[in-house]
């Protein structure tokens, strides 16, 4: 299942980006948040997001988003501006199907075309498929920040991981 499109998502696509988030938070490998979000979070989250910190979304060639990537603040810290954190989300059924190399690719030359110099990111230690696409993507690992969270109170490891662009 290839992505017909990865466009800029827009406020009809919250939803989506919601369930596809939501999914993500209840697997328990790709973050540390554990409630899911509700329509008023991700449309704060959404206002949050634009100009150079684009959200951008994979869609079917049905018309259905099946992933969304986003570049985020790294820092409020003007010495950062030319640093982004990015989040990432495949919906369970087209995981493993290339959309989250397609969605990294398109969200890097978002990225250097905003004048980013440099992604990071923070993925939990355990998330095999997830470094995995980072490697591939040309990420290296920075390191291991033990027991940096608790994800259902268990103190969990988290991954470090940049790309100068």
């Amino acid at each position: 299942m290839s992505p017909e499109r990865i466009r800029d998502a827009i406020t009809d696509d919250l939803g989506e980006i919601a369930r596809i988030w939501n999914e993500g938070i209840l697997d328990r490998v790709a973050t540390l948040d554990e409630d899911p979000k509700d329509a008023a979070d991700v449309a704060q989250w959404f206002a949050e997001h634009g100009g150079r910190y684009a959200v951008l979304v994979a869609e079917s060639a049905d018309g259905r988003l099946v992933g969304w990537c986003s570049l985020n603040r790294y820092s409020h810290r003007c010495a950062y501006d030319g640093v982004a954190d990015r989040s990432i989300y495949i919906e369970r059924s087209a995981r493993g199907r290339g959309i989250g190399t397609l969605l990294l690719s398109a969200l890097e030359a978002r990225a250097s075309s905003a004048d980013f110099r440099k992604i990071v990111l923070f993925a939990l230690a355990t998330n095999a498929a997830g470094a995995a696409l980072y490697r591939k993507g040309g990420y290296r690992e920075v390191g291991i920040f033990r027991e940096q969270g608790r994800l259902d109170g268990v103190p969990t490891d988290v991954l470090a991981m940049e790309k100068m662009l």
